[in-house]
């Protein structure tokens, strides 16, 4: 039972919000910035004076699928208690025992929420479950494939992963929670980075994926195609790579089931094309984006677009090239990109930044040549887009610039 608790608790990403770099495991203390202010993840040790370890098997229930505490008081929906609801009881017994006679007990207490008036009041949040939160159990009948009800059992409860794939409504709740809702999955923006859509009828990207294609990416952070990056590698290092193989198909195989969402662009995006790559071979550079892909990009991603397979990701065609948010494409060029190691694939390789090289003129070239190039058709980036991007660097990369200009 401890060990299926494991294994759920590591499908369901619990210590990536529940943990600090170089702190105790699911200690709590992890900042998590919202648009109505900063909470601070609690403690889910079995600590009794500060974490779970005086909860019941009912009170630990009602905290992870109904967002609230023994004492009444609510969770917000930082926790994703609303895709929580739809954990099976075997499953919370299995979450109970690890949590209780899994993970060692911590002595720290929970930092208290920094909100704006009135989102401190706590009491609010029931008017907020009562318009978004859905505490029906999931239907495990909603489909006659074993694969694919299993595949949505993990990618819509516990894997939660409309939590950053779903666009957010008006009160910042999830617009859909099921494959049923026409907007669940369809991509938003998260932390700066685009969360693409995942709908396999939603190309390009996962829409032109096989079901191994998606596996492979959840089990080792890489596919023939892409690889990822942004807050998705943590997913990888923390979660998916621990999937059993049978669950990433499942997975993989839900996604692919699903119809076309409401938010499916009526032109493509992508088109494949030779011209870009029959140009820069001959050596032919019409702009300056395309000149500083050849000197800086064409070795590892091909003249091709079509990158290395596993290694370096195909731009031609690529999700994140392609979404209307240029944000995340901006951030990989200025601050580079590591592919997480996995038990699958264990090498680390990455790509180097180039915030020091590049001023924000040229990274809007060479980003609009990257987004207009082999077929793409995404929106030109300018000069003002990649600043503010810049702005929103980690320390330790301006530092390097700053040492660099120095020199």
């Amino acid at each position: 039972m401890i060990a299926k608790g494991a294994y759920l608790a590591r499908m369901g990403d619990c210590v990536a919000c529940h943990s600090v770099p170089d702190g105790k495991p699911f200690a709590g203390g992890l900042a998590m910035a919202t648009p109505m202010g900063t909470i601070y993840s609690s403690n889910i040790t079995p600590d009794r004076q500060t974490g779970i370890g005086a909860y019941s098997l009912q009170a630990f229930a009602r905290a992870v699928r109904e967002g609230r505490l023994p004492d009444g008081t609510h969770l917000y929906p930082a926790m994703p208690y609303a895709s929580y609801a739809k954990i099976s009881d075997d499953d919370i017994r299995a979450l109970y025992a690890y949590f209780m006679q899994g993970v060692g007990p911590v002595n720290l207490a929970s930092k208290p929420a920094e909100m704006r008036f009135p989102f401190g009041i706590r009491k609010l949040m029931s008017v907020w479950n009562l318009a978004f939160y859905d505490a029906s159990d999931f239907d495990d009948k909603a489909s006659e494939n074993a694969q694919i009800a299993r595949g949505a059992y993990l990618t819509e409860g516990l894997a939660h992963c409309g939590a950053c794939h779903t666009p957010r409504g008006f009160g910042q709740q999830e617009k859909g929670l099921t494959g049923k809702d026409p907007d669940f999955l369809t991509g938003a923006s998260v932390e700066g980075w685009t969360a693409p859509a995942l709908r396999a009828k939603d190309g390009p990207g996962v829409g032109t994926w096989s079901a191994q294609d998606i596996a492979d990416l959840l089990l080792s952070g890489r596919s023939v195609h892409s690889g990822v990056t942004g807050p998705m590698t943590d997913v990888i290092a923390n979660s998916t790579q621990y999937a059993s193989r049978e669950d990433a198909m499942a997975m993989a195989a839900y996604l692919k089931s699903l119809p076309s969402g409401a938010t499916k662009d009526a032109a493509p995006k992508f088109v494949a094309s030779d011209q870009t790559a029959n140009d820069l071979r001959n050596g032919i550079t019409r702009t300056l984006g395309a000149r500083l892909y050849v000197d800086n990009c064409a070795a590892c991603h091909r003249s091709s677009g079509s990158g290395e397979k596993s290694a370096f990701p195909a731009l031609a065609g690529n999700p994140l090239v392609l979404a209307d948010d240029p944000s995340s494409l901006i951030h990989v060029i200025l601050a580079g990109a590591t592919l997480p190691s996995t038990q699958a694939a264990p090498s680390d390789l990455g790509m180097p930044h180039f915030a020091g090289r590049m001023n924000d003129d040229e990274t809007a070239e060479l980003a609009t040549f990257v987004r207009s190039a082999w077929g793409n058709k995404a929106a030109a980036v300018n000069a003002s887009q990649v600043a503010a991007v810049r702005k929103t660097l980690p320390a330790s990369i301006t530092k390097q610039v700053a040492e660099q200009d120095h020199k």
